[in-house]
């Protein structure tokens, strides 16, 4: 049995497993809208505009402040243009609008230093605000390790005082991708050392009695980027600390992809009651992000008035590292297996063939044979339904029991309640799904469970706080080691299909997140389709990194520094190369969100001068100065080159 005390102090990042509080911030005023403490979590975005574009910055940032933004981001990585936010300010303020500006500073601390007379707030990434990669030491002494912790201090400290003297708030920023030579030396690259990235220069802004500080855990991978986040907690409250967060997924990329990754990231933290301001980086105009970032924020404006839920005794699972619970195989669930899919087909007034075509399967009369795609769900709950045609032979149908027990038919399966299963009904020999919720297990249920090797629950809820009652109930399998496996469902009613991505990204990929789950079941009796659906459960599992089923896009959202025009650039490289499965390509506007931003993708296409490209291979560059005609066609043959391209 675990020491829950040892457990607690150790995992704690959140007041609560199970009852839904935000977790109390500092105040830190930002213009004349304060974030953290008992302030509403506040919504932003950044330009794309060049910030020497005056007129053209000042119109964007009308558009987004109209759609609701409450903090305006404007890159300033000279000091020309750090000095043109005067201009951009006046404008702004001559025009009625007085919402606080944030100065993205990368690389030159003179351009933070202006910056920070003008506008609100400035952020910086402590990997490149005082740092350049040189790899001068593949091991820092300890000598080595403090003396560049005072070369930090001595460049950090003129940006403190600016900030104190003006009253300027500051964002601490670290990136995944950008971590210093030192960082990784002793850390690695690791959420562990994002953490101690930002600690760094927290320590000299705490030393200097400075404490106008928000910060941020930036990555383009979720599982990162939650766990460094939730790290960053627990090693502030051990240190007397409560600054406020910044929450994003940086460069997420475009269309559902990028809404799935953004929420799955973003929302698994605010489940948790984590997060004071949150941005969703898409690959879009700026403006289009504000109402997604909205969607995210305003589910729990009422949530601390969810139903009850059983308290737990401590933090039973690491949330800083991925541990996937260890479950038994049945069937073709669990064990190794990866995450199944589900469709709802319980509405569908007739199943065809043409239903299958919804969810991967496409019949071909001809050959009287079936074609499988890489989106197939594994198995169809259709209640008292029948199938009158051949299925698929990786297809599982789901049943009813009373309705399955009449005609036993091959890949038919039932789903039976906990009083059937207590009763001793006849069971399937391979594989019975049992529908379970928090109120229905017990010691009972979970004792036979563990005797029984042809069980997959499916677990449901109608809680509002839904994420944390699942969670709670594996903590529970957990505690008892039951290795039975779990299908995850989420219902949902009357939501549209821009809605449905973003929940259940949060309360379904939350859990994948933490390891936990071995499929994914998604209802909605809304405007959704069921190929929609079926789409979204698969966006979710690549999300989580737990069923690559396509190639993935680290894109970022653009911004002043962007050298090419991101959108359509990013449709054409997705058109030749989305049939690349499991490879990660990332699509950079510009060398300083470059080789930084994408550390998590397998190849990089990123701006490096007008008209010019720079071709990566992981941290790599390997071709510079590419011209931009020529680009993709460049990058496909790298990838071929590297014995990672296929035919489509």
């Amino acid at each position: 049995m675990l020491n829950y005390d040892i457990v607690s102090l150790k995992y704690k990042y959140c007041n609560s497993l199970t009852s839904y509080k935000r977790w109390k911030s500092r105040e830190v005023k930002i213009g004349d809208v304060a974030l953290g403490g008992d302030n509403p979590i506040r919504v932003q975005s950044m330009t794309t505009t060049d910030t020497m574009d005056t007129k053209g910055t000042v119109d964007q940032s009308i558009r987004m402040i109209e759609a609701g933004c409450e903090y305006v981001r404007i890159t300033a990585p000279s000091k020309k243009q750090a000095e043109n936010l005067q201009n951009i300010k006046n404008e702004l303020l001559k025009r009625g609008y007085n919402t606080p500006l944030i100065a993205d500073i990368h690389f030159t601390p003179n351009a933070a230093e202006i910056a920070a007379r003008i506008v609100e707030k400035v952020s910086i990434n402590p990997g490149n605000f005082a740092d350049r990669k040189k790899f001068n030491y593949i091991q820092y002494t300890d000598e080595q390790y403090n003396a560049e912790i005072s070369r930090i201090r001595k460049r950090f400290l003129p940006l403190i005082k600016v900030c104190k003297e003006y009253g300027t708030a500051m964002r601490i920023g670290t990136n995944h991708g950008s971590l210093s030579d030192r960082i990784l030396s002793r850390y690695g690259d690791t959420p562990y050392g994002m953490v101690e990235s930002a600690l760094e220069f927290l320590r000299i802004c705490k030393d200097e009695n400075y404490n106008q500080i928000v910060l941020s855990m930036k990555s383009s991978n979720p599982i990162v980027m939650v766990q460094a986040y939730r790290l960053l907690i627990n090693r502030m409250e051990t240190e007397g600390m409560n600054y406020p967060l910044h929450l994003g997924v940086t460069e997420a990329g475009e269309g559902v992809d990028g809404r799935i990754k953004s929420s799955l990231g973003i929302g698994t933290l605010l489940e948790d009651g984590i997060g004071d301001t949150i941005r969703v980086s898409l690959t879009e105009e700026p403006e289009c992000e504000i109402p997604i970032a909205k969607f995210l924020v305003n589910r729990y404006a009422e949530r601390n008035k969810h139903d009850n839920i059983l308290d737990t005794n401590g933090f039973t699972i690491n949330p800083f590292e991925y541990i996937p619970r260890q479950s038994d195989t049945v069937l073709n669930v669990g064990g190794e297996n990866v995450p199944r899919v589900a469709a709802d087909l319980l509405n569908v007034d007739n199943i065809t063939i043409h239903t299958l075509s919804q969810i991967g399967y496409t019949y071909f009369k001809d050959d009287d044979k079936w074609g499988i795609s890489d989106f197939a769900c594994d198995f169809i709950f259709i209640g008292d339904k029948n199938i009158n045609f051949e299925i698929p032979g990786t297809l599982g149908v789901v049943q009813n029991y009373p309705t399955w027990i009449k005609k036993e038919k091959q890949r038919h399966y039932p789903e039976i309640n906990v009083e059937q299963y207590l009763e001793g009904v006849k069971l399937h020999p391979q594989l019975n799904i049992l529908h379970m919720t928090m109120s229905k297990i017990n010691k009972e249920v979970i004792e036979k469970l563990k005797k029984d090797s042809n069980i997959v629950l499916l677990i449901d809820t109608d809680n509002a706080h839904g994420m944390s009652e699942q969670r709670r109930l594996f903590i529970e399998l957990l505690e008892f080691n039951c290795k039975t496996p779990v299908i995850i469902r989420r219902k949902y009613e009357n939501i549209n299909s821009e809605k449905l991505q973003l929940y259940s990204a949060t309360d379904i990929g939350g859990l994948f997140i933490d390891g936990l789950g071995d499929g994914i079941y998604l209802s909605n009796k809304g405007s959704s389709s069921l190929e929609q659906r079926n789409k979204i459960s698969f966006g979710i599992l690549q999300a989580s990194r737990t069923r690559i089923s396509k190639t993935e896009y680290i894109s970022c959202p653009s911004c002043g520094r962007t050298l090419f025009d991101l959108q359509e650039t990013t449709a054409l490289i997705r058109s030749k190369t989305q049939h690349l499965k499991g490879l990660k390509i990332g699509i950079m506007g510009c060398i300083v969100n470059g080789p930084g931003e994408m550390a998590d993708a397998d190849y990089g296409y990123v701006g490096t001068g007008i008209g010019k490209i720079s071709l990566y291979k992981k941290h790599d560059i390997i071709r510079k100065d590419v011209p931009m005609d020529i680009a993709d066609q460049a990058l496909i043959d790298l990838i071929k080159e590297n014995g990672d391209w296929v035919d489509p």
